[in-house]
């Protein structure tokens, strides 16, 4: 089979804020690769203690930064790549306006489509994938790399399939966070919109004996049921399909959700339903210029803010059902 490969040439100042506009529109299985981001490795060695850098990084340095989305070949996919090469134009369109500061460059804008054996796409997209240590405890591991892991960590492998994030990405490393931060042992948990199963496996990992995932893609739940199989937690994790909390009776200790700020919003007040009193609400995807109108709909719905996370474009919020 073969697939469509999107490349979009960026600048480095344009990485975050164009991939914001991507998973904002639903194109969530992103690649990004910049070159900058090994020399800010460079930069800050108290903080990443790296010891060898392959000499390839250097002779890459003025690479031109990109983002690659893969979308199967059906005609479906071909109206997806449509819908991004125009919303590729309207950034473009927004910066030249001002919209992102007078002095912004977020590189040529330029949108390349290719078409790949299904051969080339299994074996390149891997190589961006590595464990990847998310909080004090919880490290994400691709099944197919190596990790010894340090005592007191809990590896997650995961095989997210093509068309599903790894775990790393800000949207759920914030999630993790707290998490590991507000989940007591043995306190039952919902995952709403579980992707690949991530957050479940990381709730199991991290005591919970009771959690349910639920994502309306069927896809995705196959996936995210072949993932708690493949960390040896199906004892304590169910995965259905569904729509956010639609048909579910459930009440838990603690609601996570990585979704999106107006899915966050139609949740919040089925989240406060499915809660127990004083039980904790996680959500995220959710872009900082978003958090307060968020924050406020949350609130309205019954919840305390007790604490915001923010990472890069993006911020978690963490609340409890009063």
């Amino acid at each position: 089979m073969k697939y469509y490969q999107v490349k979009i040439y960026t600048s480095h100042e344009g990485i975050e804020p164009l991939s914001a506009v991507l998973l904002e529109n639903g194109f969530d299985s992103i690649v990004v690769d910049d070159p900058a981001d090994a020399f800010d490795i460079l930069n800050k060695k108290e903080d990443y203690e790296w010891d060898y850098i392959d000499p390839s990084v250097f002779a890459n340095k003025d690479k031109e930064p990109t983002i690659t989305i893969y979308f199967e070949d059906t005609k479906i996919s071909a109206l997806h790549i449509r819908e991004l090469t125009k919303l590729i134009e309207m950034v473009k369109g927004c910066v030249k306006g001002g919209m992102y500061g007078p002095e912004a460059d977020f590189g040529r804008l330029e949108v390349e489509t290719i078409i790949v054996n299904d051969d080339d796409w299994k074996d390149k997209w891997k190589e961006f994938f590595k464990p990847s240590k998310i909080t004090d405890t919880l490290v994400v591991k691709p099944t197919w790399e190596e990790y010894e892991p340090a005592e007191g960590e809990k590896i997650i492998e995961i095989d997210p399939g093509m068309a599903f994030g790894t775990g790393t990405h800000e949207t759920t490393t914030l999630c993790m966070r707290l998490l590991e931060k507000y989940l007591k042992d043995d306190q039952s948990v919902m995952d709403v919109g579980c992707g690949s199963g991530i957050l479940a496996i990381a709730a199991a990992l991290l005591g919970s004996k009771d959690i349910l995932g639920v994502e309306i893609d069927p896809d995705a739940v196959r996936t995210a049921i072949e993932n708690v199989e493949l960390n040896g937690v199906s004892d304590v994790v169910e995965v259905k399909e569904g729509d956010l909390t639609k048909g579910v009776n459930k009440v838990v200790d603690l609601i996570v959700a990585n979704l999106m700020a107006p899915l966050v919003i139609e949740l919040s007040g089925a989240a406060a339903d499915h809660l127990v009193d004083k039980g904790i609400y996680i959500s995220s995807g959710i872009l900082i210029e978003k958090r307060d109108q968020v924050a406020e709909a949350v609130k309205a719905a019954g919840f305390e803010i007790v604490e915001i996370l923010e990472e890069g474009e993006w911020c978690a919020i963490a609340a409890q059902k009063m």
